[in-house]
């Protein structure tokens, strides 16, 4: 056996230098090395059934063992990716693939925001008492109120520090993200709480346009609202598909337990989740420094007009993404 020890002994030295250098990164390997740390795996491997059944020098058979052992999970276990990597994969195209997965929901929910402004504007504008049932009483801007009181509303707060506008983007944050948790988590209850805050949030913004409207405000109304709330609108619109989607895991699960879809659904919310978090952070930001500032109403309006193009685009790519690796999966599968 020292015989055999001697005439193999530096092949399991490459070997382990091969490893030593993999474990810090298998990229580091050129790959006239990687073919080489496949062969002399297999080989040891060899060697190793050999001395098992020759000898009973158990710290040998330790030895290689681990070799191999350190060897086949650089050869087989899937590469490690980067935090860093996999975030910006995520940033780029993967919120856009989770989202157009289920563009349906996310339509319905769009289409529920849509219905519920409707009717809260025409709501308003037709009859005072309900437009005064629907907003908040502690509100500034009620029905009836004169445009003078309106456009004070909204030209306030531009000339704030910027402290204050850093704290005000934190507390929008906050009770955006709030309502966004809500429309999904109660999605688990078959949807029904999801609808209602869907419809609600749309009513409360008919009803917004409509008091303004009354006063004669819209130009400047628009370039208010617009430049954070494509944003922070698509955001909310998107958490009313998340609960819808659960809805669904809950009533119509398929071909799956309602378990097995419900876990699924929420590893997909989970995605969702951390990508609506980044654009309520764009609409805080948004809504504080771009909204609270002495921008021209044309400068608001074609900024809003920008942001509408970007989510377009990028909704638009993780579409196409979504779609094209979909297709590739169908091919390897075909030919397999």
């Amino acid at each position: 056996m020292s015989s055999f020890v001697g005439s193999h002994k530096h092949e399991w030295d490459e070997l382990a230098s091969l490893v030593q250098r993999g474990r810090k990164s298998v990229r580091r390997l050129s790959p006239q090395e990687r073919e080489r740390l496949d062969e002399l795996y297999r080989r040891t491997t060899v060697h190793l059934a050999r001395v098992t059944t020759q000898t009973r020098d158990q710290h040998l058979i330790t030895y290689l063992n681990r070799l191999t052992a350190a060897a086949h999970s650089l050869i087989y276990l899937p590469p490690r990716h980067s935090i860093w990597r996999g975030a910006v994969t995520f940033l780029v195209e993967g919120f856009g693939r989770v989202i157009m997965r289920y563009w349906r929901l996310h339509l319905i929910s769009a289409v529920l925001v849509i219905v519920g402004g409707l009717i809260g504007f025409f709501a308003a504008s037709s009859d005072p008492l309900v437009a005064h049932a629907l907003w908040p009483a502690a509100d500034q801007r009620q029905p009836g109120s004169t445009p003078e009181q309106l456009l004070s509303v909204l030209r306030s707060g531009r000339d704030d520090g910027g402290g204050q506008k850093f704290f005000f983007a934190s507390f929008l944050f906050q009770h955006n993200f709030k309502v966004g948790l809500l429309a999904m988590a109660t999605g688990v209850l078959a949807s029904v709480p999801t609808v209602f805050l869907m419809v609600f949030n749309g009513m409360l913004m008919g009803v917004f346009v409509a008091i303004h409207y009354q006063a004669g405000i819209r130009g400047e109304m628009w370039a208010w609202i617009l430049p954070h709330g494509v944003t922070e609108m698509g955001a909310i619109i998107l958490c009313g598909g998340v609960g819808l989607m659960l809805g669904q895991a809950v009533v119509n699960p398929g071909i799956r337990s309602r378990k097995q879809q419900l876990l699924h659904a929420g590893r997909e919310a989970a995605g969702v989740c951390l990508g609506v978090a980044g654009m309520l952070i764009a609409a805080a930001v948004i809504e504080s420094y771009v909204r609270q500032s002495h921008w021209s109403t044309s400068l608001r309006l074609l900024f809003a007009l920008g942001t509408a193009v970007f989510w377009t685009v990028y909704f638009t790519y993780g579409l196409l993404r979504e779609r094209a690796i979909t297709r590739s999966s169908v091919e390897d599968r075909s030919t397999a």
